[in-house]
């Protein structure tokens, strides 16, 4: 299978310019998949790993919700370049970091969880209103909201489940912002809980643990939060809690399993002080690893959870 003449090729230093043959196994994070034999891609240099390759390969393809790639039969061969979308040099060539977000916007009359209310956004003051207060032209809009703490993406302090526990004013800003961030791949899995074995494998400790279960998919439908939903046993949030990660956060309704009420994840990570995401979206879109994970809330006092806006930042190449 070739590729199509769309850029110009980059000659090595002896003036050759390199081409990459392989199969590849496509696995999307909505279901399905993709198999290709013999493709071959334009690549910068001959020795590129197999993660560069299928990062090539993505960008080509212009492929969606891409969960995993399978690199095999790879060779490197010496042949004029035909150009390709997104081939030309970048996996070699810093671009520029690349910011994720990973977090549901907040819109009026959304549900997050059921039975909760659901935000009321309205004027505090109109931008019509607001010409009585200004000169001639000028104008401003204040807004108003009324929500529950637990609204969108939002983050859990301790204080949610302990009252003795540090509050939102009282969580570290630097175990919230520019984590070296760790995406779990739980797409998939006949069962629904994602248990220590899932995770022993895993280098933790210290970063943001993000549970990839794809539940984000129902978002915004009836489905979403009527049970049935992806959660972290309790084995699993003990396993995390001796390994001390700076945070995990999840792209399901809840962390816990809704149908225990005990809620043995929240309860195991909070008690170790170790704060909990909820309602993530778009994880799909990140590597396993290799980014920085931020969420931030507001620093109110009294309150144990509160919105916020979740992103990743991919490093240039």
């Amino acid at each position: 299978m070739e590729t199509v003449n769309t850029d110009q090729g980059h000659d090595d230093a002896d003036g050759q310019q390199w081409r990459v043959q392989f199969d590849a196994d496509v696995v999307f994070a909505n279901g399905g998949g993709l198999q290709t034999q013999g493709f071959r891609l334009d690549v910068p240099v001959p020795d590129l790993g197999d993660d560069d390759i299928a990062q090539l390969f993505v960008r080509h393809l212009g492929l969606l919700m891409v969960d995993t790639v399978r690199i095999s039969g790879r060779r490197s061969l010496r042949e004029p370049h035909k150009g390709g979308r997104g081939t030309g040099g970048a996996a070699s060539q810093p671009t520029g970091n690349r910011t994720v977000d990973l977090s549901h916007p907040i819109r009026h009359g959304m549900v997050t969880y059921p039975g909760l209310p659901t935000p009321e956004i309205s004027d505090h003051l109109s931008r019509e209103a607001s010409r009585d207060h200004y000169a001639p032209g000028t104008e401003f809009h204040i807004g108003r909201i009324s929500m529950v703490a637990n609204t969108g993406t939002y983050l859990d302090s301790p204080f949610h489940r302990f009252g003795d526990g540090p509050d939102l004013a009282g969580l570290p800003l630097g175990g919230l912002v520019d984590l070296d961030g760790l995406v779990v791949r739980a797409l998939g899995a006949q069962d629904r809980a994602v248990d220590r074995n899932v995770l022993l494998p895993l280098q933790v400790t210290g970063r943001a643990v993000l549970i990839h279960t794809g539940w984000d998919w129902h978002w915004g439908t009836d489905r979403y939060g009527s049970g049935g939903h992806p959660f972290l046993t309790a084995q699993g949030a003990a396993w995390l809690a001796e390994q001390r990660p700076a945070l995990v956060g999840i792209d399901s309704v809840n962390i816990d399993d809704t149908e225990d009420p005990t809620r043995p994840a929240h309860t195991t990570l909070l008690a170790a002080g170790i704060p909990v995401v909820e309602h993530l979206s778009g994880l799909q879109q990140l590597p396993a690893d290799g980014f920085r994970f931020h969420a931030a809330p507001p620093a109110v006092e009294g309150m144990g959870t509160f919105p916020v806006r979740a992103y990743a930042v991919l490093r240039a190449n």
